[in-house]
């Protein structure tokens, strides 16, 4: 018999923490402890860890950044970083005003509908503490930590892009989505929503809710969007358009790979426990086997150790455990993070045959994305499921495909959902605003057609101009700049 309980896969802690705001709201003595600034000890414990493990979350930006700068021709350097920093700060501002309300306020199954701007009606005129027996942490602890996830999410969207996308695309899905689109897919499975609380999804730390909403949103886009010029030939067949700085991209995986210590153990919101550092751990085994068999599937295919699969193969077998990493025990890890690491190579090739993704998101994001959601129908531990009181053991231990279908049923719906509202908006945009710059624009690069100046000036502006270099983009008393792109390798 299928269990409906108010439980997200974010840990038991989480399971009493997500009726926010009616839980968040705290009664009045611990108001008058709050106001005094005396909390319990556990309070303050809790939300410092789960402050620093957003922290490390947040850190991942940078990670994107050189991932995504490391991918890109030198011409388009620079607009990473504006793109970053106007995206994060644009999800900031939504998931509080918004988003947070929508995504774990009280109000029903589809979608949140209290806890605007943090706002309650209590004394203080805001939720000071998620107010549980123990676990306990600061509702703007809760507000950040989630407030981060969102922003991963949106980053993974724009990986796709690279190289011809107008700036103002992002300007205006980032508001949609982290005030609207990701705030409701995260209601369904981590706020207690109807995938929650009739399917018993489980995703512990975000699997769907971060990584496959965002490569949804992606494939959205890149349908609409089109190809870099010169990425396909007259006969159809994909073009390598390399990246100028593979030492940058290792550094971006790298870094993501430290976030990750923030995005699966902090999931649990709790430091009393004792659970994540052994969260940790199956995170850190699931990415290395992603790294080995991603790099062993692609030199069976090529005869070479491919930088980019390298990275991608650790990526994928992050995105693929974090759904499971709360609920299965370490030798599963490895399997989760190998198979991860196989499914991204042939993903990649596979996909770059029609679509063009310059970073491989659709395939580390969301395919393993799909593929970690789907492994915790198979490997979610009977000690683990009960711990977390979310759904059941997985079908390698019960023989019963129960969980698989429920998690089955949480992909379908979240994709559905995320394709639909990301492909109409991008279709307003096309239809409106436009989606993508002008030939001679992309010719050019996105740093002086969009943003006036260059990420490298001196290696498009002769060096005896470099003196009178303005930030307009062109050197004082020169010509504008010619077009740099170079030759396409077949």
């Amino acid at each position: 018999m299928r269990r409906t309980r108010w439980a997200t896969g974010m840990g038991a802690g989480l399971l009493a923490l997500l009726a926010v705001p009616a839980v968040a709201m705290a009664d009045g003595d611990t108001l008058d402890l709050y106001n005094a600034g005396k909390l319990p000890d556990a309070v303050g414990i809790n939300s410092m860890w789960v402050l620093v493990a957003g922290i490390l979350v947040m850190f991942m930006q940078a990670g994107f950044a050189f991932l995504e700068i490391g991918f890109s021709r030198g011409k388009n350097a620079g607009t990473v970083i504006a793109k970053i920093l106007v995206n994060f700060s644009i999800a900031a501002i939504c998931f509080w005003a918004v988003g947070f309300a929508f995504a774990f306020g009280d109000g029903g199954s589809l979608i949140g509908t209290s806890g605007f701007f943090l706002a309650g009606d209590n004394a203080s005129g805001s939720f000071p503490l998620i107010n549980v027996a123990e676990g306990s942490i600061t509702v703007e602890t809760l507000w950040f930590f989630q407030f981060v996830f969102c922003a991963v999410s949106l980053a993974i969207v724009w990986g796709t892009t690279l190289e011809r996308v107008k700036f103002g695309v992002y300007v205006i899905y980032a508001i949609i989505f982290s005030a609207l689109i990701y705030p409701i897919g995260a209601h369904w499975i981590f706020g207690g929503g109807w995938l929650a609380t009739e399917f018993n999804v489980q995703d512990f730390a975000g699997s769907t809710v971060v990584h496959l909403i965002g490569a949804t949103g992606a494939f959205a886009v890149l349908l609409l969007l089109g190809p870099r010029r010169g990425k396909y030939g007259s006969d159809g067949k994909p073009r390598a358009i390399p990246g100028h700085n593979m030492p940058l991209f290792g550094l971006g995986v790298l870094i993501l790979w430290l976030g990750w210590f923030g995005f699966n153990p902090g999931s649990g919101l709790t430091a009393l426990d004792g659970r994540f550092p052994e969260i940790a751990m199956v995170t850190n085994l699931a990415a290395a086997a992603g790294v080995l068999f991603a790099v062993g599937t692609m030199y069976l295919r090529t005869k070479t150790i491919d930088i980019g699969m390298a990275g991608n193969g650790a990526i994928a077998g992050l995105v693929a455990i974090t759904a499971p990493s709360g609920y299965v025990e370490l030798w599963a890890a490895p399997i989760i993070g190998a198979v991860a690491g196989v499914i991204v190579v042939m993903g990649v090739l596979a996909i770059d045959k029609k679509i063009d993704d310059p970073v491989g998101a659709l395939s580390a994001h969301g395919l393993a994305g799909i593929w970690g959601t789907l492994a915790c129908g198979l490997f979610t531990s009977p000690r683990l499921a009960e711990k977390n009181a979310v759904g059941q053991e997985g079908l390698f231990y019960s023989g019963d495909p129960t969980q698989l279908l429920d998690q089955a049923v949480g992909v379908l719906a979240a994709f559905v959902f995320v394709f639909a509202a990301s492909f109409a908006t991008f279709w307003v945009i096309k239809k409106t605003y436009g989606l993508r710059v002008s030939a001679e624009e992309e010719e050019a690069g996105l740093d002086i057609s969009e943003h006036g100046m260059y990420g490298y000036p001196e290696q498009f502006i002769p060096a005896p101009e470099l003196v009178g270099y303005s930030p307009a983009g062109t050197p004082a008393g020169a010509a504008a700049p010619k077009a740099t792109t170079r030759e396409v390798p077949a």
